[in-house]
């Protein structure tokens, strides 16, 4: 049987939103690229393979994706079953991921886990 993955953009406790503030600030054809990638995303879930997606370490993920010559990374982490939490994006200029984006990725992971319980997910979720 095939998840319903639920999809969500992770949101500071201020109300701001990372990855929305990215997506904002690149072109409109890179937006495209990036929601059309999510939204593969959110079909596949964790079988989503390379070179679309992989992990990266302690549950956080990366989500690759070629921006007018740039590699955009958006990393996100799964959660109680069926939600997948869209952390940050950011242009890569090195050859791995940088670390100061994994620990913010588990900084953010942290602070969601620990204002959200599943219950609650599935209630905002299904008034969204």
């Amino acid at each position: 049987m095939a998840v319903d993955w639920r999809l969500l953009y992770y949101e500071t406790p201020e109300g701001e939103c990372p990855l929305r503030k990215f997506i904002n600030s690149r072109k409109i054809r890179e937006q495209a690229k990036i929601l059309g990638l999510i939204s593969f995303l959110q079909q596949k879930g964790p079988t989503l393979p390379r070179p679309y997606a992989d992990l990266l370490e302690d549950g956080i993920h990366e989500l690759r994706i070629r921006l007018s010559g740039d590699q955009g990374r958006v990393l996100y982490f799964f959660c109680y079953r069926r939600f997948i939490v869209l952390t940050h994006a950011f242009v890569k200029t090195s050859a791995k991921v940088p670390w100061a984006e994994i620990k913010k990725a588990k900084k953010y992971q942290a602070a969601f886990l620990s204002r959200f319980g599943e219950s609650e997910l599935e209630a905002i979720y299904d008034n969204i």
